[in-house]
């Protein structure tokens, strides 16, 4: 299983590129900086996502002076053959994303989990430690569907209503809502309360699976014992439906819901120590890895596949000794590494490509 074949056309700094990256593997793209590795991975990560991980700006992913860019790749589950093809088109005011698998399009991301389930790590990687609360919802969301493909229908479901109930609170203005609308209100108000205890309740079921798995992983990085503590904070107490009414009059000024899944977060602790704000540098950075290795085996337990594992530049922000407990830990399956420097000497890829012969 695995990616076989990736082809883009007017994509970043490439015209058209192709490549087939070895299965079951490690495949290393070295060569040195402004050649386009990041790209390489942004791509396959674009079909499996929709979506960037440098980029919240689907039009930073056309190449300059292009209108349109095209991202297809082919992949195989044992036997079955999936293609998936992303058509990225700039307008005058925003950028359009197409994506279709197998010809069709996907109804939910739950599809492109299907598809193709993959893991990243950037040197960027470490902000789901030090950043805010969005970079570990995302990190929430996205494994979420990985791990079950079934709990991206309650995740769309929560993100519809989140956004009718946002355009209503803004449709006040400020002012009281008159009959009507406060009967609307209570009507997305159930269903947020009914939606939102949903997938708090899957998000929290995941991080018990996933704490015990990110000690594992953090402490063979780390080569110590401090214990990892990964808990889920909501940002209301009590009742969920007693905190909305709390929150009326704020979330009527603000024209948005100003608590709810949305605004939860997950704390991560090492030894007692808030990780964002007490770790070391090192510290964050193993424990980043940690996590991302941690839902990586989660998805291949829950699911009985190896997910595609993408590294950018990893091991040229970890030094020898975590370069080569990184080494130990990496899985089975299918991998994409690339680096401008060196390579660890423990690193036995299948196949080594240098994007400088290869023609942008």
């Amino acid at each position: 299983m695995g990616l076989h074949e990736l082809r883009v056309r007017d994509f970043r700094l490439f015209h058209e590129f192709a490549f087939e990256p070895v299965h079951d593997a490690i495949t290393v793209l070295l060569s040195q900086n402004g050649t386009g590795k990041t790209s390489v991975l942004e791509a396959v990560y674009a079909l499996a996502t929709a979506s960037s991980f440098r980029t919240s700006s689907a039009s930073d992913m056309i190449r300059t002076g292009s209108s349109l860019a095209e991202v297809h790749g082919v992949v195989f589950q044992h036997e079955r053959r999936i293609q998936v093809d992303l058509t990225l088109s700039r307008g005058v005011r925003n950028t359009t994303k197409r994506m279709l698998v197998n010809g069709q399009r996907p109804q939910s991301r739950a599809v492109l989990s299907e598809a193709l389930p993959l893991t990243v790590f950037t040197p960027e990687g470490v902000d789901i430690i030090r950043q805010g609360p969005e970079h570990r919802r995302t990190f929430l969301t996205n494994l979420l569907t990985d791990v079950d493909l079934t709990t991206g229908d309650v995740i769309e479901r929560f993100n519809h209503v989140l956004s009718q109930r946002n355009a209503l609170l803004r449709s006040f203005a400020g002012e009281a809502p008159s009959r009507s609308q406060r009967e609307e209100l209570e009507t997305w108000d159930l269903e947020f309360c009914v939606t939102g205890e949903r997938l708090v309740a899957a998000r929290i079921a995941l991080l018990n699976d996933l704490a015990p798995l990110t000690t594992h992983f953090y402490q063979s990085l780390a080569d110590n014992e401090l214990r990892v503590e990964v808990t889920y904070e909501r940002s209301w107490q009590g009742d969920l439906s007693n905190a909305l009414r709390a929150s009326f009059n704020d979330d009527r000024y603000r024209g948005h819901s100003t608590i709810g899944p949305q605004r939860d977060d997950v704390a991560l602790r090492l030894a007692g120590r808030d990780a964002r704000r007490q770790a070391s540098q090192g510290e964050q950075r193993s424990l980043a890895l940690a996590l991302r290795l941690a839902g990586h085996e989660l998805v291949r337990q829950r699911r009985g596949l190896d997910p595609l594992l993408l590294l950018d530049d990893v091991f040229g922000e970890l030094d020898s000794l975590r370069s080569d407990r990184l080494l130990r830990l990496l899985p089975v399956g299918q991998t994409l590494v690339t680096t401008s420097t060196p390579l660890p000497l423990g690193m036995n890829p299948a196949a080594i490509i240098d994007l400088t012969k290869v023609k942008t």
